[in-house]
């Protein structure tokens, strides 16, 4: 058994990062600082924005009026396919209580956090989709506030059609900011709003760092890098399907990675000879990043059978994975690790990206391996409680005590102890020996 390169990438995702994470650690610490005015210096700065930050409900409505009506109607319909597809997996989550022992009763509630903050990035494309990609999901799982951000579009205010989405989909407060200073101005609770709980979007890799170091002050979706895509295609698939496929998920960035996985030398020649010719085809702006992606990230491997495919791929766990191949069932059972998976020539990343109904925001850089994409589950606390009788706390309290001393916790031990003796003053338990250092 063998794996060969076709082509291997001359740069990984994690190229591009170090220089990121200088700027942002000092943008952060001066919005920290400096609040709503160093957000609006930076606005002016990096974006050349100097209108207002939050925008009225006249505003929103008038901008909205610009959307052309069959735009409208293709927004409502994808906003329709990603909430049904957030109210299902909220009706996978319940709440219940156990009895776990005679007398002590457990139980989980499942809540929504108080305040998402939604972002969608405003740069070399409207990334309209991403906008209802995260408020139409925060608002299946019942967020009260939901804050949403991106930048002005190409020197102009926020794109009509991209905050039209926004609107529709459910958000509350909608700004005008985009970059680390939207992300902090989230985190933080700027221009008269609550700190968010959670923040959600993609972005490119400034956001990503923004995200990644203000986590733990707030949740945040994935750790996320430059958008990927992975074909695994057999001697059946269309190569110029696959290359097709490549190339329009290439287009998103410079550093997106492309990777093509197959058991068909001769199919993987042909899809390389494909994508030149298709990225050549592309306007400018496309041409150029799905060029550079291609030429410095693009990897072709062979393997020889479907199972080396499928171990190249989970060590992969691309962002997103499409199977162009024979007994789609196979793939599914045996497939591990993707953010999420294309099953068949008929569906492709596009359709997943807009509108087929699951979210687009999804883990890279290999984090596939240990966390899915963002989902309802993200802006869901699965809160646990517990209460008991005092003849359960006698049963509880006594193994309490024995393994807090065991552990050297003698004041633990001793919220047993004192109950115990409460309960049942005329009996004698063992509670161990007592903690002496």
């Amino acid at each position: 058994m063998a794996t060969r390169y076709l082509k291997k990438a001359s740069k990984t995702p994690e190229t591009e990062t170090a220089t990121a994470q200088k700027v942002v650690t000092e943008m952060l610490a001066a919005i920290e600082a400096g609040r709503e005015d160093a957000v609006r210096a930076y606005a002016r700065q990096l974006d050349g924005w100097q209108g207002e930050i939050v925008m009225s409900r006249q505003e929103i409505d008038r901008r909205a009026a610009e959307v052309p009506p069959q735009v409208r109607r293709d927004i409502d319909f994808a906003i329709a396919q990603v909430s049904a597809f957030a109210h299902a997996q909220r009706d996978s989550l319940r709440e219940f209580e156990v009895e776990l022992h005679p007398g002590v009763v457990a139980g989980q509630r499942v809540l929504p956090v108080n305040v998402a903050g939604c972002y969608a990035p405003a740069g070399r494309y409207a990334h309209i989709a991403s906008a209802y990609m995260g408020v139409a999901t925060a608002k299946a799982a019942g967020v009260k506030t939901i804050v949403a951000c991106s930048g002005p579009f190409r020197g102009g205010p926020m794109h009509p059609c991209l905050l039209y989405a926004f609107d529709r989909a459910g958000a509350d407060v909608i700004m005008t900011l985009g970059g680390v200073q939207a992300i902090a101005a989230m985190a933080y609770g700027l221009f008269g709003g609550q700190p968010a709980d959670v923040i959600v979007g993609p972005g490119n890799k400034f956001v990503a760092e923004a995200k990644r170091t203000l986590y733990g002050k707030v949740g945040i979706d994935v750790f996320a890098g430059p958008s990927e895509v992975a074909v695994i295609a057999d001697d059946s698939a269309d190569a110029l399907m696959v290359a097709v496929d490549l190339v329009g998920q290439a287009e998103h960035g410079h550093e997106s990675p492309a990777w093509l996985f197959t058991t068909s030398q001769a199919l993987a020649e042909a899809v390389m000879a494909h994508v030149p010719p298709l990225i050549e085809a592309l306007p400018p702006t496309a041409r150029d990043a799905a060029g550079a992606a291609w030429r410095d990230y693009g990897e072709v491997i062979v393997c020889d059978t479907r199972e080396e495919v499928a171990a190249v791929s989970d060590r992969y766990a691309s962002e997103h994975l499409e199977v162009h191949a024979r007994d789609l069932a196979w793939w599914l059972e045996h497939l591990t690790c993707y953010g999420s998976l294309f099953l068949g020539e008929e569906t492709t990343v596009a359709y997943g990206d807009k509108a087929s109904g699951p979210n687009h925001v999804l883990p890279t850089k290999g984090a596939a391996r240990y966390s899915g994409g963002l989902s309802v589950h993200k802006f869901m606390k699965t809160l646990t409680w517990q209460r008991m009788t005092r003849e359960a706390a006698r049963d509880i309290g006594e193994v309490t005590a024995r393994i807090s001393r065991l552990e050297g916790m003698e004041a633990h031990a001793r919220t047993a102890d004192d109950r115990l003796a409460k309960y049942f003053p005329d009996q004698h338990f063992d509670l161990g020996d007592p903690v002496q250092v």
